[in-house]
């Protein structure tokens, strides 16, 4: 059977087993096993699957995930999400469309200390949009501002997205998370700019605010309580950077300095704690499965010969690297409206790792760039699992305005990925640093 019919039907047969509701885990392992059995004629490879899986289930990188998650939960159970916000609220002062600016700067903020998209657009959705809408800011652009910030959360570290990304790819996971600080604060910057300049060309998308600036030393105050929280991040970027710890441990101590800070500053008491660990396990537990059962699909498609064929084939084709590359990123960009982002990086990922090689592509570059199309699959119609998130505690809102309020947002992400593509240092500079 020709190599290209083999990748075709793989990929057809996996859709197929996620339209019908079966576990993305259960449908990866069917297909792994269905493979072997028809390129052995038997079942006797399928203790290359269970190896495999207990490998990627050992291995010491997937720990930083479960940290990570413990992270953002402590900081969502506690008061740290009424500090911050009271503090970016403030600092930000009386400006025609203050609100969507404060959605958009605090779910940057929260991204950088959850990682977790769809649960800082749960979480602003539920606290700030009702707000919004109260004060007769428009709704469309109010919920296109709090997704577009809470997309940020798995671009700027920590990011489980990244740290799933380097251990597929095969690239330094603290070089892919660090590589995300200053997309993230571009793009947050780009979305800053953009609702600003919408409110200042149409006043009845932005009422003016009712709220007087605060005096400066109300504001110092407020920065001051919110200081200690921004620490975490210090302390996990700064132990990467400084080559002293790899995400691992760096996700640790951000854990122990998150538990102090929140427990002094904040109310962590031991009910949140035990709530906070018991949804870290929930999640961790989802993530862990997909991992161990999917990971052996680039160990079927090298016995069937898919790689080394489709690398000949890409390799071979006349075309420029451009279009190479904006070929290989709209492959993600499209199918992420359909499949989760995880599950796509487990498809695409060991299909693109040998292509991207032989092409001479920066991995790094690359990657990053990647893992910023995966986080734009999130807010893109008509499956992005953030727009259901925040859908979920807006249920009053039709999905189809949800749809329309992200649009101009994906605009802005594809013109900062042009840029990204173009000056590859702005995403290789402090990698470089490592």
């Amino acid at each position: 059977m020709e190599w290209y019919v083999l990748i075709v039907a793989a990929f057809f047969l996996l859709l197929a087993l996620f339209a019908t509701g079966l576990p993305i885990f259960l449908s990866f392992l069917t297909l792994n096993i269905a493979g072997i059995y028809l390129l052995r004629g038997s079942f006797d490879g399928v203790m290359l699957v269970v190896n495999s899986m207990y490998n990627t289930g050992t291995s010491m990188s997937l720990a930083a995930i479960p940290l990570f998650i413990f992270l953002g939960e402590i900081l969502f159970r506690s008061s740290a999400v009424h500090i911050l916000f009271n503090a970016v609220d403030g600092l930000i002062g009386n400006l025609r469309a203050r609100l969507y600016a404060v959605s958009i700067l605090l779910s940057a903020v929260f991204g950088a200390l959850s990682g977790s998209a769809m649960a800082v657009a749960a979480m602003m959705g539920a606290s700030l949009l009702p707000e919004m809408r109260k004060r007769g800011y428009d709704r469309n652009l109010s919920m296109g501002a709090i997704l577009a910030g809470s997309s940020l959360a798995p671009i700027i570290p920590p990011s489980v997205m990244a740290v799933v990304l380097g251990i597929l790819s095969g690239v330094s996971i603290s070089g892919l998370l660090v590589a995300g600080i200053l997309p993230g604060l571009l793009l947050a910057v780009a979305f800053f700019i953009y609702v600003v300049i919408r409110g200042w060309l149409n006043p009845s998308l932005a009422p003016v605010s009712q709220q007087t600036s605060l005096p400066g030393r109300e504001r110092a105050m407020l920065f001051l309580r919110a200081l200690p929280f921004l620490l975490i991040i210090v302390t996990i970027l700064g132990l990467i950077l400084a080559g002293v710890a790899t995400p691992t441990e760096a996700a640790a101590m951000g854990c122990i300095v998150a538990m102090v800070i929140c427990s002094v500053f904040a109310k962590l008491d031991l009910k949140a704690l035990y709530e906070a660990l018991r949804a870290t396990a929930w999640i961790t537990g989802m993530i862990m499965v997909i991992m161990v059962s999917s990971v052996s699909f680039s160990q079927v498609l090298n016995m069937s010969g898919v790689t080394f064929e489709l690398v000949a084939w890409v390799t071979d084709l006349d075309i420029s690297l451009v279009l190479m590359f904006i070929v290989l990123m709209a492959l993600p960009f499209i199918l992420c409206m359909f499949i989760d982002q995880i599950a796509l990086m487990i498809l695409l990922v060991p299909l693109y790792q040998p292509i991207v090689n032989a092409l001479g592509f920066d991995p790094m570059w690359f990657w990053a760039i990647f893992l910023i199309n995966m986080s734009i699959g999130g807010i893109t119609p008509p499956f992005g699992y953030t727009l259901f998130a925040l859908q979920g505690v807006a249920s009053d809102v039709p999905i189809q305005a949800v749809y329309r309020s992200v649009l101009p947002f994906i605009a802005i992400f594809g013109f900062v990925v042009v840029i990204l593509a173009l000056f590859p240092q702005i995403i290789l500079f402090l990698p470089s640093l490592l």
